[in-house]
């Protein structure tokens, strides 16, 4: 009988049982040779080519041991970093996620012999940050990237300097509130009191003024002697004077106010975020880290995570990756289509590319959502809009 082909179901079926993880008592480390029962593994052993990879190994064993150890410590920071960030997290869940990569380096291979004892050695180095929970051992990475403290300096100036505006507006407007007063001390609120009776038998009594009564027992004296026209004057003097009072401080009023409302709006002006991202813009991958599969590649931001975190779909492969806004940078439609302004005044607005000033750097823009729907705004800078998907 002939040899089973490539298609026979024998064949599909052994190589169905071959994928994913399998037993880790028949891998070797050695030789990268993962089998599937007890037999093979026996057979592996007894070959000609682990013999020799054995022999390799006994010349220099802790050489051997030093690189699977540092291969493993590196996949497992590099998974903590680029999956979970700063956030802390179970050491469990990070380590279920790392062996889910059939070609990982198994810890038995390595100097350390179980999980909890290289989450101490991780802490202990100053890797990351390390604490004992009746749930387990938590590990939380230290990001010692220059750009992120950088970043975490440049936040921490922003919220000093917004402290600072916060003051100074505060300052403002009790100046503004003193002026309005004219240097008077606030009136004091009057206070009431319950009205109580002393004694049951104690009658309540009001006093009402004569003059409330004058529409039921007729015209009182005083309106019979003066007659109508000296009435005409008394009301059209009332008349002349009282706007005129109310209106100086009305217009004292406003130009208080107008004087705040004018710094609240310079201040908004002048502040600018320093995060960009937004879900729904096409951006282009800038970082060569990830590689030339990558690089100058555009993508979709599908999510935004703690401001300055992207989820990018790519376009190309369909891959989703998760950058940094640092590794990336705002794409440039043609004339007529459609972007979204992402910093300064017109944040979050939808808008029209009428031009580009390849000179300036910058663009001019035809608002197409908000309260200023329709207004064209020259001099956008590049790194302010971005094409939408």
């Amino acid at each position: 009988m002939g040899k089973e082909g490539f298609l026979s179901p024998k064949a599909i079926g052994n190589r169905i049982k071959a994928k994913g993880l399998q037993k880790l008592r028949w891998y070797c480390q050695m030789c990268q040779k993962q089998c599937r029962d007890e037999n093979g593994f026996k057979c592996h052993c007894m070959s000609e080519s682990h013999q020799r990879q054995l022999l390799l190994a006994s010349e220099d064993p802790n050489k051997i041991m030093d690189n699977f150890s540092q291969e493993f410590k590196n996949d497992f920071i590099e998974l903590i970093r680029r999956r979970f960030g700063t956030k802390r997290v179970q050491n469990n869940i990070v380590y279920n996620e790392y062996i889910n990569d059939r070609e990982h380096v198994h810890m038995n291979s390595t100097q350390w012999e179980t999980l909890t004892e290289f989450t101490k050695w991780l802490g202990k180095e100053g890797f990351c940050k390390v604490d004992e929970t009746p749930k387990g051992w938590y590990i939380q990475y230290i990001d010692r990237d220059p750009e992120t403290i950088r970043r975490q300096e440049e936040l921490e100036k922003k919220k000093k300097q917004d402290l600072d505006d916060q003051e100074r507006s505060a300052k403002f407007i009790e100046e503004q509130v003193r002026r309005g007063q004219g240097g008077r001390e606030p009136e004091e609120a009057p206070v009431f009191t319950e009205l109580k009776r002393e004694s049951e038998e104690e009658k309540i009594t009001f006093n009402l003024a004569k003059g409330s009564c004058s529409s039921a027992d007729g015209p009182s004296k005083a309106s019979v002697a003066l007659g109508p026209s000296a009435l005409k004057a008394a009301g059209s003097g009332k008349r002349k004077d009282a706007p005129s009072t109310s209106e100086a401080k009305e217009k004292k009023k406003k130009s208080a106010l107008d004087e705040i409302m004018e710094m609240e709006e310079q201040k908004k002006r002048s502040v600018r975020a320093d995060h960009w991202l937004h879900s729904g813009i096409v951006i282009k991958v800038v970082t060569k880290r990830l590689g030339e599969k990558y690089h100058k590649k555009k993508g979709v931001v599908k999510e935004v995570q703690d401001k300055y975190t992207a989820v990018v779909k790519m376009i190309d492969s369909g891959d989703k990756l998760k950058l940094d806004q640092s590794h990336l940078e705002t794409v440039i439609p043609a004339p007529g289509k459609r972007v979204l302004v992402l910093n300064g005044v017109y944040r979050d607005t939808e808008a029209l590319l009428d031009s580009i000033d390849e000179r300036k750097f910058s663009a001019t823009l035809t608002l197409d959502s908000g309260r200023m729907k329709g207004r064209r705004v020259d001099g956008i800078a590049y790194e302010d809009f971005s094409k939408m998907a």
